[in-house]
């Protein structure tokens, strides 16, 4: 992995680039890929569900509560946090953008967040208590995306630690 490489530099070795063939925004574009070679869906087709005050979910891909890998997106509100849980199998989320703070305490306070800034890569490391969200006073919310492999279960813990017994469903 190259860290640090300014965009301008050229491994040694490496032929210079050539300007004549370097792409700009003037260049006219081609025709949508073919669907069926390359499924995809524009930002505005995107489908969020959740509170916009709070927290929105975009599924991309599979389902959490089902066999098989997914991807999310989830976009925290400022202010909006989960509690102290774990998950019984290990993701991985990319911060997308915005500011994701982040904690392993199993104690809710927002002061234990570590902020994890745009392009930053994390993982929830199966069955250890973290919690997530976006802190009050951010000027944007916290876009990550969530990739796994389910079925997965989340879990509330206590101020020790320990799993709480689950909520009942909402009627």
């Amino acid at each position: 992995i190259l860290v640090g490489l300014a965009s301008s530099a050229v491994p040694q070795g490496a032929p210079a680039p050539n300007p004549a063939t370097k792409a700009t925004t003037s260049d006219p574009e081609g025709p949508p890929p073919n669907p069926a070679n390359v499924p995809f869906v524009l930002p505005k087709d995107i489908k969020w569900t959740g509170d916009p005050a709070r927290q929105q979910t975009a599924v991309l891909y599979g389902d959490q509560s089902k066999e098989g890998p997914y991807g999310v997106l989830i976009k925290w509100m400022p202010g909006a946090c989960s509690r102290p849980h774990f998950h019984d199998q290990t993701r991985w989320i990319y911060v997308v953008s915005g500011t994701w703070w982040v904690s392993s305490s199993n104690v809710y306070d927002e002061k234990t967040t570590y902020p994890f800034h745009a392009g930053t890569f994390s993982t929830d490391v199966a069955n250890t208590v973290h919690w997530d969200g976006a802190r009050s006073g951010e000027k944007e919310p916290a876009i990550i995306l969530l990739t796994g492999v389910g079925p997965v279960k989340t879990v509330q813990v206590d101020e020790n630690g320990k799993p709480l017994p689950p909520r009942a469903p909402a009627k």
